[in-house]
């Protein structure tokens, strides 16, 4: 797929061609008031930055654009080095992904649905969508920033291309975006989390992220996600080791204790709560908890048996009571 942003003008003509060939109705719009009539009328979030993008780069301009709204340092000069693909004109949307992830963001697609965008907005997050401004047949694909929407006037406002301040009918922002498959990414900045997004997802999305992310919003996203998901595995862990890397050692304790309670056959829960107890110099209960996960065997052993050992080492150490070192910290 080429995802170039043309020339303005050359859009807009092809717009109005493609409008003239369009078929059916815009469903989503039609029934918005009964798919989603908890909606407020109007939103919209006048302070979101600007970055006017040079022709064909709307990819970095439209992701600098969601990046300083959540916060995080943004140039689409450095962007387009990272997303902008010279060869097609364009960026792909994997690539728009990674890039904000590498920023240590948390990007997330968003739902399919103009409702599911609306709730965005309401809740304070301008949405990147990607739509196409030609024809089926002679694509101009284009990303563009929701700012906000007008159901009174059935309009959307969009940062879009040079233009600060685009108004666009509500049923012809969502045929060019249906033609993308309702593509969509919101950039959060940290302690929020989508509105709506899938669990397994968002496991994903918080493990990878913390390869980039700073420990104190990796911690911020997963408390957030422990509180919609209390018996998470893979969110109680992830909430231990960024509390752990923040040197928060009676946080990480608390939750790799509620893992190990919700989870008693996880042999990660267990190693990672033995080795903040050694590190509380809570010996004899640390001792107890890895000859648990030792004996629970699997893949995990050779890490529950090295922090045995290191148990086992402190104990008969008078000098010095709590390991430091490779054998101290959490896995993952």
């Amino acid at each position: 797929m080429s995802l170039g942003c043309g020339d303005l003008l050359l859009r807009l003509a092809a717009l109005a061609l493609s409008l003239l060939l369009v078929s059916g109705c815009a469903t989503q719009t039609r029934n918005l008031s009964t798919t989603a009539p908890e909606l407020p009328v109007r939103a919209e979030l006048p302070d979101t930055p600007f970055f006017p993008q040079d022709r064909h780069q709307c990819g970095p301009a439209s992701l600098a654009i969601a990046l300083a709204a959540a916060g995080y340092p943004a140039d689409p000069a450095d962007l387009e080095s990272r997303v902008y693909l010279a060869a097609r004109e364009g960026s792909l949307q994997m690539e728009m992904q990674a890039a904000a992830r590498r920023h240590g963001a948390l990007a997330v697609q968003s739902p399919p649905t103009l409702a599911g965008l609306f709730a965005e907005i309401v809740a304070g997050t301008p949405v990147i969508i990607l739509q196409n401004l030609g024809l089926e047949f002679a694509p101009r694909w284009h990303y563009a920033v929701v700012i906000g929407y007008d159901r009174a006037t059935n309009e959307v406002m969009l940062r879009s291309g040079t233009n600060r301040h685009e108004v666009m009918a509500m049923s012809t922002f969502e045929h060019t975006w249906a033609r993308s498959g309702y593509w969509g990414m919101v950039v959060f900045r940290p302690g929020k989390l989508p509105q709506a997004v899938d669990r397994a997802a968002l496991e994903k999305i918080l493990t990878q992220l913390e390869k980039y992310a700073d420990p104190a919003a990796l911690l911020s996203w997963y408390e957030q996600a422990v509180s919609r998901w209390q018996d998470n595995l893979v969110f109680l862990i992830g909430l231990g080791n960024a509390a752990h890397a923040m040197g928060q050692i009676e946080r990480a304790e608390q939750a790799f204790r509620a893992a190990s309670d919700r989870h008693p056959q996880s042999v990660i829960a267990l190693n990672n709560l033995a080795t903040v107890l050694h590190q509380r110099g809570k010996l004899a209960e640390a001792l107890a908890v890895t000859e648990h996960a030792v004996a629970l065997g699997g893949e995990w052993q050779s890490e529950a048996q090295a922090t045995r050992a290191a148990i086992q080492g402190a104990i008969h150490t008078t000098s010095s009571p709590v390991a430091t070192g490779a054998d101290a910290t959490p896995v993952h």
